[in-house]
């Protein structure tokens, strides 16, 4: 009867880790799965109906070509004239549809000096930065069970910092001139949750009580936060 609960036991520990591992992006089955927003096209593919692949339809391999797998004008420089001084120009399955299934995708960020990419976190998502110009002081936060530790570090060009998946980080540029950082991130779609937009910023807004007694603050500065305008910079 032992034998019998140590291998229910086991056999439900293997699930749970194989429910683990399965909770990002899935390795691909095919060479590849170029993205397809129009699901009629992606019938004569699969017969009768298409299919969902981690989360984007595949278009037919035979209609595939090198512009699916291209994208072009990350050289240039970003409008970094807005409240934040930042901003990020993602390179994901949205606008790179060969990403499709590959588990990785890619940012630049362009800092004025001063400017700042606001505490956020991507929620599918490790991301490895490295500075090309300018000097950025960044950091994340552990989670709860951890004691809420701050890792900060100063990098200067050449340097590379990583951010642990689901944790809020930052990236402020500390330098006297412009600033850019180039990330790589573990998923065809990382998401990204800016903490100020998701909590004062919300459609519709949170209750002000909840978030008086959150922060434990006024109602009154609650009131205030939330009438702000809270830019995205993505």
């Amino acid at each position: 009867m032992k034998g019998v609960h140590f291998l229910i036991s086991t056999l439900a520990i293997l699930a749970s880790a194989t429910f683990l591992v399965s909770a990002s992006d899935p390795s691909p089955l095919q060479d590849f799965c170029v993205a397809l927003n129009d699901t009629k096209s992606a019938g004569g593919y699969f017969g009768a109906g298409a299919v969902f692949v981690n989360g984007k339809f595949c278009k037919d391999p035979k209609l595939v070509n090198a512009n699916d797998f291209f994208f072009s004008g990350l050289q240039n420089p970003r409008n970094t004239q807005n409240p934040v001084g930042s901003n990020v120009t993602a390179v994901n399955v949205d606008n790179l549809a060969g990403l499709n299934t590959l588990g990785i995708s890619l940012a630049r960020i362009d800092f004025a000096p001063n400017g700042l990419n606001p505490p956020h976190t991507h929620p599918r998502a490790t991301e490895i930065l490295v500075v090309l110009e300018g000097t950025l002081y960044v950091g994340f936060v552990t989670s709860n069970g951890d004691g809420n530790r701050l890792f900060t570090k100063v990098l200067n060009k050449g340097d590379v910092f990583v951010f642990p998946i689901g944790l809020i980080h930052f990236q402020l540029n500390v330098g006297h001139v412009n600033a850019v950082a180039f990330a790589g991130l573990s998923s065809q779609n990382p998401g990204v949750i800016t903490i100020a937009n998701a909590v004062f910023g919300s459609k519709p807004p949170i209750n002000p009580d909840v978030l008086a007694k959150a922060f434990q603050v006024d109602n009154n500065v609650v009131d205030y936060l939330q009438k702000q305008f809270w830019y995205d910079n993505n």
